[in-house]
């Protein structure tokens, strides 16, 4: 008898003990075929058990590059300016296919995304878009990326971790949804990589695109050891990728990877660096909110510059001319405040950035710094400009001269 109650204690502890709470897991896995005759992927997604998901509610923006919805279970397509497609799937094993529209022209006949007969240079945030999930308590979702290339095309790039051959892990811990975000590149390529601190870097464009892939790699190792004094979050993988005209003729930073035209320089006549700018926004992650796109942009410019200048790569002669420009392009600015800022707005956010730094270090006795600043607002969800000044004077210790003023308001 007492044998008998102590074996059913003992049983019931160890099932105490053991993780009852632990998560299931069901696989979602993504599976885009490139259809470059068509301008066009085919996505599937797969839910290996389709109970576990009760919908998926996409954005699909004007609805105009998204066709051909196929589901196991309910697919609804609400119109309008935001178009919505809702996902109920089937119980079991269920599938959403569609078909996505890869070049996105601009007015100027350039491209942001494009697809041509031998690559395919596009964002995941496209092929995935955004969607509110609805799942099942108690579930996990494990997800997958695998690239289907047409005939001849050798590689496909992501800033995802590779599992492989075309084959990448998505696992985005802030998000309950994980989608594959990002640049993404795919074709015959050409890759430079090298691993930085505990950043694998690699630099990738179609051959025959002009892009300088030594020389991105060159510059990114020459400021690293500065990107790690300033930023305390480092990315495990970083992909730069790369294009000639027609692509836009510019640089823009997406999760964990950065788009840059091959034919921008590394450092302009100015002394700015597009590469460091994006690769500030990359690593700084600040979200803004409530008209207050000047804290992200001013951050961004204002490293992009200090890192190069850190690193030795600035004379104090050309960093006072460079501060002498921004000054005279901010000159007219009378406000930072807006959804989206201009170019004069951010020389005038970064002037600001810069005589804020200085009280800082004055009124700290050089113990801190604008850097405290920006670790302070990383780990915000988000910052508007009232939660910046109280970050910065909390970090003076008492008020702020320099953010006492009409360009906040």
């Amino acid at each position: 008898m007492a044998m008998g109650v102590l074996r059913a204690l003992a049983v019931g502890l160890l099932a105490l003990s053991s993780p009852v709470w632990a998560a299931k897991k069901v696989d979602l896995d993504y599976h885009v075929r490139l259809l470059p005759q068509s301008d066009q992927a085919e996505v599937r997604l797969t839910l290996a058990q389709g109970s576990a998901v009760r919908s998926l509610d996409f954005d699909l923006g004007d609805g105009s590059h998204y066709s051909d919805f196929k589901a196991d279970g309910q697919w609804q397509l609400t119109p309008g300016t935001q178009v919505r497609g809702v996902w109920r799937p089937a119980a079991d094993k269920a599938s959403l296919t569609y078909r996505v529209r890869i070049s996105h022209g601009r007015k100027s006949g350039s491209f942001d995304t494009r697809m041509t007969p031998t690559w395919a240079l596009m964002r995941g945030d496209d092929l995935v878009p955004a969607a509110k999930l609805d799942q099942q308590d108690g579930i996990e979702l494990v997800s997958r990326l695998e690239f289907e290339l047409p005939t001849g095309w050798k590689s496909v790039e992501t800033a995802w971790p590779r599992i492989g051959k075309n084959k990448f892990r998505i696992d985005n811990v802030s998000r309950l949804f994980d989608r594959p975000t990002g640049w993404m590149l795919a074709g015959n390529l050409g890759s430079r990589r090298t691993r930085l601190g505990e950043t694998e870097v690699t630099v990738a464009s179609p051959q025959g695109q002009g892009m300088r892939r030594m020389d991105v790699l060159t510059l990114l190792t020459f400021v690293w050891p500065q990107v790690q004094e300033v930023f305390p979050r480092h990315p495990s993988k970083l992909l730069i990728v790369g294009a000639n005209d027609p692509m836009w003729r510019g640089s823009l930073a997406a999760r964990e990877s950065i788009y840059l035209n091959s034919r921008l320089p590394l450092v302009s006549e100015s002394g700015t660096s597009a590469l460091m700018r994006e690769l500030a926004q990359v690593f700084g992650r600040i979200n803004d909110s409530q008209r207050s796109d000047w804290i992200s942009e001013g951050f961004a410019e204002y490293y992009a510059i200090e890192l190069v200048r850190r690193a030795g790569g600035m004379s104090d002669e050309r960093y006072e001319s460079l501060q002498s420009k921004l000054a005279k392009d901010s000159q007219k600015v009378t406000t930072l405040r807006g959804e989206q800022i201009n170019p004069a707005q951010v020389a005038k956010a970064v002037v600001l950035l810069q005589e804020l730094d200085r009280e800082i270090r004055l009124k700290t006795r050089n113990k801190r710094s604008l850097d405290d600043v920006l670790r302070g607002a990383m780990r915000l969800e988000s910052v508007d400009t009232k939660e910046f000044v109280q970050l910065s004077e909390s970090v003076i210790g008492e008020s702020s001269k320099v953010l006492d003023t009409g360009l906040l308001q």
